[in-house]
């Protein structure tokens, strides 16, 4: 039925056909409405302009509203605009050839045709993210005494489950998983499949800081889960259960007030995502904007110091978290950063910062934030467009190397140029648009801050492993407390040999191949040594960036992509010290 007419013609046409005016989606019209997008900065209320807010603040409480006149803060660093990437060859046009001004009279006929036949949910423009099929409705448990009930039932569960697994290998005389992979977690008994699903199961159902720690096992490659515990898995990135109505009814009362759906046209109860602080339903405002409303579970910011220490019990039991780990700071580290995850106007400051960061970046969009529909359990932003980047592993090649070279760069700018980094990894934090050639970014509770002296020796760290350079390596580890100095050879040359396995793509030149990396299971063959010799826990900063960059590199891998590492990083590190010099 002529589809291009329900996209690119409605909302071209729609006041010279009559009736409402065709809705707005995310700010921006939808790939196939083919008509360019307005960019520039924030915008608060009624189009008057947000005061950009402090970054310096953000590793702690929001900064209080500024009085009229008061002076504002210095300005957040211009996003890095210049020819583009190496390797990435000229940019993508982004749809600006579509002459919609002179429609023939046939076009209008058949126009009014599609209007007429387009149903009430497609008319509506409905959200292209959805629920998993196997998310369920589930009160959260928001008492301590429930949430502990849900992880003794666990606990009970993986011991049966361990004890059967055991029982199982040995009647048919196995010793290894039967999958062969040789996966870290694939020989424990306590991860046999059907513990995997019993944990998952747990993990959807109490949400909060123990499915945020789910997630980070769902992105791990094959040398770390087996492909079937990745698939099992896989549930927990793409969507945990959902509260039912009442209780999402019942935050937006006490956070919005008792007529909050006065303050919208329209408002879905069912969501169409659910993660591990809240979920987040399809919201209409009176102008016509679709909005993404991320609602709070309720107990969840009570609730984190206990969750992780139960959730560390568990992975204690189950021989997942060595002993040699430093489990108290690596627990406070975590504690801290989800507790910034449940600050919602926090996570709506640092959305601002990157919105005002990448404008006019031609790849990346970050929606704006509703500021009147924002609180501390409730966060409200234009609906995004796109499919999670996992799901990208079928385009072309070149448009695969062009996400992972741009999200690849985007982490170093994060780190060396704003020093300001989005720390969460999750791909299902980065959507990728099609049709505008464009990644979404979302999810920026977890931003943090980064210091100049850290950034300067990082920068050296990565440079002598790019160059191969072992004894500066260890020397600036030194500076950034990696290590003592006191530590025993072995553990140096290990801790060494991993900077070196993990600077390799920034010390090949040409197009590094990440399909073909074995990075991961390299790393982890001296984990040991180092869990063994270890005498002090790495710099706090170290825990979200290295999972940050973690991230990416298993993205690149999933992608298969192909790109110039190397001089990427020589251009940055070059631009880097070049500003310092200038400064």
């Amino acid at each position: 039925m002529w589809p291009e007419v329900r996209g690119a013609l409605r909302g071209a046409v729609g006041e010279v056909l009559g009736g409402a005016p065709a809705r707005r989606r995310a700010g921006v019209w939808g790939p196939q409405e083919l008509v360019p997008r307005k960019r520039g900065g924030t915008s608060g209320p009624n189009g008057a302009p947000q005061q950009p807010p402090d970054v310096s603040l953000l590793g702690g409480p929001p900064p209080a509203p500024r009085a009229s006149g008061q002076s504002a803060p210095p300005p957040m660093p211009a996003a890095h605009t210049g020819p583009g990437c190496p390797g990435l060859g000229p940019g993508r046009l982004f749809h600006r050839d579509a002459a919609l001004g002179a429609l023939a009279a046939d076009d209008i006929r058949r126009a009014r045709e599609a209007r007429r036949k387009v149903g009430p949910e497609e008319a509506a423009g409905a959200p292209r993210q959805k629920l998993s099929e196997r998310a369920r409705e589930r009160t959260v448990p928001a008492s301590r005494v429930g949430r502990l009930a849900s992880f003794g039932g666990l606990a009970v569960g993986l011991g049966i489950g361990a004890l059967a697994e055991v029982a199982k290998n040995s009647l048919n005389g196995e010793a290894k998983p039967r999958d062969g992979s040789g996966s870290v977690l694939g020989s424990s008994p306590f991860l046999s499949e059907a513990n995997a699903a019993r944990i998952v199961d747990t993990l959807c159902k109490v949400r909060g800081a123990a499915l945020k720690i789910g997630q980070m096992l769902s992105i791990q490659d094959n040398s770390f889960l087996s492909p079937q515990l990745q698939r099992i898995f896989a549930r927990v990135r793409q969507s945990a259960d959902f509260m039912p109505a009442w209780q999402t009814r019942r935050v937006l009362a006490e956070e919005l007030g008792q007529d909050w759906r006065e303050k919208v046209a329209s408002f879905e109860e069912t969501p169409f995502a659910a993660a591990s602080i809240g979920q987040v339903h399809l919201g209409v405002l009176r102008d016509g904007t679709e909005v993404a409303m991320k609602i709070q579970y309720p107990g969840i910011a009570q609730s984190i110091r206990s969750d992780v220490e139960n959730l560390l019990a568990l992975l204690r039991l189950s021989a997942v978290l060595p002993a040699g780990l430093f489990a108290d700071n690596t627990l406070r580290v975590l504690q801290r950063e989800l507790e910034w995850e449940c600050d919602y106007r926090r996570e709506a400051d640092c959305a601002r910062s990157f919105r005002q960061l990448l404008a006019g970046d031609p790849f990346f969009e970050v929606p704006r934030v509703v500021g009147e529909l924002t609180t501390q359990r409730v966060l409200t932003m234009e609906l995004g467009s796109g499919v999670p980047l996992d799901q990208c592993q079928e385009l072309p090649q070149d448009v695969r190397n062009e996400i992972c070279l741009n999200v690849l760069h985007l982490s170093l700018r994060e780190l060396f140029h704003f020093r300001f980094m989005q720390t969460d990894a999750n791909w299902a934090n980065f959507f990728y648009d099609a049709g505008k050639h464009q990644v979404t970014l979302l999810d920026f509770g977890a931003s943090r801050p980064f210091s100049r002296e850290f950034t300067h020796h990082y920068i050296e760290v990565v440079k002598a492993a790019a160059d191969g350079d072992r004894a500066k390596v260890l020397q600036k580890s030194k500076d950034l407390k990696f290590v003592t100095g006191f530590e025993t050879k072995e553990f140096e040359e290990a801790h060494v040999d991993t900077v070196m396995i993990l600077g390799e793509p920034f010390s090949t030149p040409g197009l590094f191949d990440f399909s073909g990396q074995s990075t991961t299971r390299r790393v982890q063959a001296l984990i040991p040594v180092m869990l063994r010799h270890r005498l002090t826990p790495p710099p706090e900063e170290s825990y979200a960036l290295h999972r940050k960059l973690a991230g990416c590199f298993l993205l690149c891998a999933h992608l298969r992509a192909r790109i110039p590492c190397h001089g990427l990083f020589q251009e940055l590190y070059g631009q880097y010290w070049a500003r310092e010099r200038g400064a």
